[in-house]
């Protein structure tokens, strides 16, 4: 297997500024129409993409769908299509660069809950980056010095999904291929959206049905190279750099949408993405001992 770290790292940081200038145009878009609408038409493109993937790394359609867990499956992506629609509602809610500075906290999430839904062991190291990266959301919310928002608990569901998801789909990788989850992420997730985007239909104009596109293309994009990276570098070598998005929507945020960059969202940020990076460090030193 290829193990081109310094690649991957590049590949990573073209991901997370694709995923970001995604983020970007969801906000724009969302802003406009309805959100249902616009994640249900995102997911068509993805769908059609990730069956055009699947078809020709697993030679047919039937082969990329057979699979030994089908609830799961359908789980998994239920609850990506569900991620997606709150962390777009939040992108309007909040703004790209609050979203992203809650939202960074999902890893933490990942390393709390592996134990109870993976049954892995979770040392006491662990424990101790995940309570110094909830202090971080703390930092971020703010709750006894301002009025805490309603709106600032939909990054934090948003992560827990994205948590949740990622834990169920290193589950399934123990029966099912990467292409199997794959398929299923897409099609399960298209399908959802559908039913309940349909029905939420407004009208476009010229120039947002061209962002709409471009939103779609930039998705198909994103996962495309994602797809790549994790191709010739291990996930944990690159995954840090996937923070850099976090840096990248705070850029959008502020150039495009105005939106102000606040000392305490700083800090509380720099210390969820610091929590977040010594764990994937520590798993990284961890993994040849453990080998």
């Amino acid at each position: 297997m290829r193990n081109d770290v310094r690649l991957g790292i590049w590949l990573m940081i073209a991901t997370s500024l694709v995923f970001a200038a995604q983020d970007g145009l969801s906000r724009h878009l969302a802003g406009q129409y309805n959100v249902l609408m616009v994640v249900m038409i995102r997911y068509w493109f993805f769908a059609a993409f990730v069956i055009a993937v699947a078809r020709r790394q697993s030679g047919s359609i039937a082969a990329a769908a057979r699979t030994k867990q089908p609830v799961i499956q359908i789980i998994r992506g239920l609850m990506l299509a569900t991620e997606i629609c709150v962390m777009v509602l939040a992108f309007t809610k909040l703004g790209l660069i609050e979203s992203h500075a809650v939202f960074a906290c999902y890893p933490l999430l990942v390393a709390a809950l592996s134990g109870p839904i993976l049954g892995e062991t979770v040392d006491w190291w662990r424990w101790m980056a995940i309570g110094v990266g909830f202090l971080g959301v703390l930092i971020i919310l703010q709750p006894g010095v301002t009025v805490f928002r309603v709106e600032a608990v939909f990054p934090l569901i948003s992560a827990t999904l994205f948590a949740l998801y990622g834990l169920l789909t290193r589950y399934a990788a123990r029966k099912d291929g990467t292409t199997t989850s794959f398929f299923w992420t897409g099609v399960v997730g298209a399908v959802a959206m559908t039913g309940v985007g349909i029905w939420n239909w407004q009208p476009m104009t010229g120039p947002d049905w061209a962002l709409m596109a471009t939103l779609c293309v930039t998705g198909a994009t994103g996962h495309w190279l994602l797809i790549k990276c994790y191709e010739v570098a291990e996930a944990s070598a690159v995954q840090p750099f996937a923070y850099l998005q976090l840096v990248f929507a705070s850029m959008i945020g502020l150039v495009v949408f105005g939106e102000v960059l606040e000392t305490h969202v700083v800090v509380g940020a720099a210390i969820v993405v610091a929590a977040g990076v010594f764990t994937l460090v520590r798993e990284r030193m961890r993994a040849p001992a453990a080998r």
